[in-house]
């Protein structure tokens, strides 16, 4: 894992306030004895890290997307020069 590259990403950073907000969400809702406060909470920070997940497997999918596609290119290429030098 590229850590330099994570600790930089902005959805990263954003998932952590998202995350440390449910968080304090959830004290605040323990400390005064509120269960849907609590509740709400708890279900941010869920919901914060699955779409978390699911944007770093969105950006992973393209990436090898990407990858697929300079191969095959690279491969189309190397097929058209033989095609040339056999001539």
């Amino acid at each position: 894992m590229d850590w330099k590259r994570k600790l930089t990403s902005r959805k990263f950073w954003i998932s952590v306030a998202a995350m440390l907000g449910s968080i304090a969400t959830s004290i605040a809702g323990l400390a005064i004895s509120n269960e849907t406060v609590t509740a709400i909470g708890m279900v941010c920070g869920v919901v914060s890290a699955a779409i978390y997940a699911a944007a770093e497997a969105y950006v992973d999918g393209k990436s090898v997307s990407a990858a697929e596609i300079i191969v095959e290119t690279a491969e189309k290429e190397e097929t058209a020069e033989k095609a040339v030098d056999s001539q």
